[in-house]
């Protein structure tokens, strides 16, 4: 006869990997550049009002597209404007808008494939069914659409990249609920009259976490590029609020006269994706238990 102590041990058991899972990622050098990159930014991002920079919407009729120098180390922009304190205040949106768009994602999606693939029958067919229909179309074709829909400010672009990511969460989530719920420490929750939400909540869940976790530091690099894709055509962060992608929108303007406009906010999107993409790689490589 399963006992509860018995169902208990695959929980327990998942927790004791954790250090193991941290070592593999700190002997990862990909790993540890991706989470430098990213740690950099976050950090500028935070530091913004604290840091002894000019205002990012004051401007200067006198320093109209500088190259960089000692007084603006990146140069200004079209109206004067200090480029190094519009990139540190875009970098909190940018930043913003990816972690909380994937959040979005995840608190929507990942119940929904939690239901789905645990209860199966009509309710998976209908989520399943949804899920294709979204994913069938390009995620950034349906963020600009739904931003568009929803009006163009930097919280609707949130949304909108948050909504086209979900299905992805959807399906991952009951591909991995479907692993996981034949378990025999699931069947033993069960056999003891364990209620479906705690055996969702306790057993399933934290089995299915990792994998979760993966795809979430993965998406927020697309959601990065997704929010510059809409700031740069007028839908993400709105005029005069600095954003990475709104600079490139007027950079565009200007490559032959000015090309450090669109170097500095293009170089940073570009290390800032690559910064997740290699971290979430390590994850997936630390968190995966087949690897030694």
């Amino acid at each position: 006869m399963t006992t509860l102590d018995q169902v208990r041990i695959p929980v327990a058991s998942a927790q004791r990997p954790a250090s193991r899972a941290w070592r593999k990622l700190k002997a990862n050098k990909g790993a540890l550049v991706g989470l430098f990159i990213i740690a950099f930014f976050a950090l500028l991002a935070v530091a913004a009002p604290l840091l002894p920079i000019p205002d990012p919407n004051a401007t200067s009729w006198s320093a109209i597209r500088k190259a960089p120098s000692a007084l603006n180390w990146l140069g200004t922009d079209d109206i004067g404007r200090d480029i190094l304190s519009r990139m540190i205040w875009g970098a909190r949106a940018s930043l913003m808008a990816g972690v909380l768009s994937v959040a979005i994602a995840v608190v929507v999606g990942v119940p929904f494939g939690l239901v789905s693939g645990y209860f199966g029958g009509w309710i998976d067919q209908i989520i399943s069914r949804v899920t294709e229909a979204f994913l069938a179309m390009p995620f950034l074709i349906t963020a600009i659409a739904l931003a568009a829909f929803l009006g163009p400010s930097l919280m609707n672009a949130m949304i909108a990249i948050g909504l086209s990511a979900m299905p992805v969460f959807i399906r991952l989530t009951r591909g991995q609920v479907l692993a996981v719920k034949t378990e025999d420490y699931v069947e033993g929750a069960r056999s003891i009259g364990l209620r479906h939400s705690s055996i969702i909540t306790r057993y399933i869940l934290p089995n299915v976490f990792a994998p979760i976790l993966v795809q979430a530091t993965l998406t927020i690099a697309t959601a990065i590029i997704a929010e510059a894709s809409l700031s740069f055509l007028g839908l993400g962060q709105q005029p005069p609020a600095p954003s990475w992608g709104s600079m490139l929108n007027v950079a565009k303007n200007y490559l032959s006269q000015a090309p450090w406009m669109a170097m500095w906010p293009g170089a940073a999107i570009f290390l800032v994706v690559i910064g997740f993409n290699l971290l979430g790689d390590g994850l997936r490589d630390a968190l995966d238990p087949r690897e030694a």
